[in-house]
Order: C-alpha cells, then sequence, then structure tokens
C-alpha cells in the first residue's frame, strides 16, 4: 500500500510536533522557534501543496488528544 501525500504529510507533521516538543524540552531550539516554523522546515517540497496551519492545528489537538488520554 502506497500512502497518498495527505496521509505523508500528516505523518511528517507529527513527527515535526514530537522532535519540535523534544528539543523544546532540552532547551535546544534557537529562540522565538515557533512549532508552526518548525514544522513548516520539515516539510518535503512535494508534498507542501497538501499542508495548511488548519491541518497542522488538527494534528497537534489530536496528538495532545491521544496523548492526555492514556
Amino acid at each position: 500500500m502506497t500512502l497518498s501525500n495527505k496521509e505523508k504529510i500528516i505523518a511528517i507533521i507529527s513527527n515535526g510536533i514530537a522532535v519540535f516538543s523534544l528539543l523544546q524540552e532540552r532547551d535546544e531550539l534557537p529562540k522565538n522557534t515557533t512549532m508552526y516554523d518548525f514544522v513548516l522546515k520539515v516539510i518535503p517540497e512535494d508534498v507542501k501543496s497538501e499542508l495548511s496551519v488548519e491541518l497542522i492545528d488538527e494534528v497537534f489537538q489530536y496528538v495532545t488528544t491521544a496523548h492526555n488520554s492514556s
């Protein structure tokens, strides 16, 4: 099974949020780096057309809720 571009971007956003959180906890991010800035930098050009702030928010909300419900 091949992932669609939408599925790929969701996986990349989720991974970007996780890495951002880890770097933030370790205080290893450049000053004033937002989650949005970080995620935008890790998205490959070939799937950027699927990207939106709303999608980043939706993935972030899902990941946060999934982790808090455990």
